[in-house]
């Protein structure tokens, strides 16, 4: 299997994580940059992520448009992947999902969406609140083409993760682990958030020192990641499907490759 073969493996791994943590159900899904040419990426092409196979997987460019001549149907929202892309040269790869929990806080604003769990320290200290309408009246609320998937990616900015007002979010990472980590922490950091603000009184957040503290000297490859990888892998059933670090093809030997 090439390295290139291995990558897109990862990105099959990637679907079925996020499937089983519930994250994505029929709707959903998960991007990665092609290590070799960073103007296109690889997305599966239009099917329920818990169904993704090797064979699933297309080719898009930063258009949002196959590159090679696809008969099958594809994703509707590919263009929110293919502007954050063309927004953040730096952000290898994309989720957009419809998880509940973190939808309040794209409707009722008067509480952010920010960290109060250790975990939940990699969606970052601001995570803006996307609506379609400002700029595109009114809608289905999907992102349908290229210049709403700008307006979007414009709203993310440097940040991680952006909600979308009365649809979902969409989160960027520097490797596939890290954004499906940040995905997976996303609706259990507003699980948690929801449940104090029921308690009542005042929410302590973590603080800017704190959410530093916990990603400094953060690796997508480091040991306590790789530990969460391969466990949600087996739980999906594809642990089959991991190569562990070091390892011929593995993500981590290609981002170290590439680094200068």
């Amino acid at each position: 299997m090439s390295s290139l073969d291995h990558f897109i493996q990862d990105l099959v791994v990637a679907n079925r994580i996020l499937a089983r943590e519930d994250v994505v159900d029929a709707y959903g899904h998960v991007s990665v940059r092609n290590p070799d040419n960073p103007q296109h990426f690889f997305i599966s092409r239009s099917l329920s992520p818990e169904l993704v196979e090797r064979e699933d997987i297309v080719e898009l460019g930063l258009d949002g448009q196959s590159v090679r001549d696809e008969k099958r149907a594809l994703y509707l929202e590919r263009f929110i992947h293919a502007a954050i892309f063309e927004a953040r040269p730096d952000i290898q790869a994309v989720v957009h999902a419809h998880a509940e929990d973190i939808l309040p806080f794209g409707i009722a604003q008067a509480t952010p969406l920010r960290p109060v769990i250790h975990s939940g320290s990699f969606i970052g200290s601001n995570v803006p609140v996307w609506d379609i309408a400002e700029k595109f009246g009114d809608t289905n609320l999907l992102v349908t083409n290229i210049n709403q998937g700008r307006d979007l990616a414009k709203c993310l900015g440097a940040n991680n993760v952006a909600l979308m007002r009365g649809h979902g979010f969409a989160s960027a990472g520097r490797s596939l682990i890290e954004v499906v980590r940040m995905s997976v922490y996303l609706p259990r950091n507003a699980r948690a958030l929801l449940r104090a603000k029921h308690l009542g009184g005042d929410i302590k957040y973590l603080s800017q020192g704190e959410i530093d503290a916990r990603n400094r000297g953060y690796s997508p490859y480091s040991t306590e990641t790789w530990r969460a990888w391969e466990y949600w892998a087996n739980k999906a059933g594809c642990g089959h499907l991991v190569t562990r670090p070091g390892n011929a093809g593995s993500q981590h030997e290609r981002e170290s490759s590439r680094k200068p």
